[in-house]
């Protein structure tokens, strides 16, 4: 399991709780320090929507005004490799699985 994200992270923080509680080992990958690249985000998007990847509410998003780019598919997954923030976090691949976003129902049914 690999869980990618940023340490600083809500929800990433939850999700590596809900982990070693459980007594699940994972790899974690910061974005701070390495990055996501674009063969990656479009492996996860064969099996993730790209509107539940593509996090158009953080300050990121914000910050570089992307809603008046008004991107098409392309454009976001451009963005997502340049700028990893754009990624929801977590990022969990999991035995051939990609689940984004921290749901504890969810984690307990694939994890448990």
């Amino acid at each position: 399991m690999t869980i990618y994200g940023i340490k600083s992270c809500s929800t990433v923080g939850k999700a590596r709780k809900f982990m070693k509680e459980n007594g699940i080992d994972f790899e974690f990958v910061d974005y701070k320090v390495e990055r996501v690249d674009e063969v990656k985000i479009r492996e996860w998007l064969k099996q993730v929507d790209i509107n539940i990847l593509f996090n158009n509410r953080g300050k990121k998003y914000r910050d570089l005004a992307l809603k008046e780019l008004n991107l098409d598919d392309d454009g976001k997954i451009e963005w997502m490799a340049k700028e990893n923030y754009l990624l929801k976090r977590p990022v969990i691949e999991h035995d051939g699985k990609v689940i984004v976003a921290y749901d504890e129902d969810i984690y307990k049914k694939e994890f448990l």
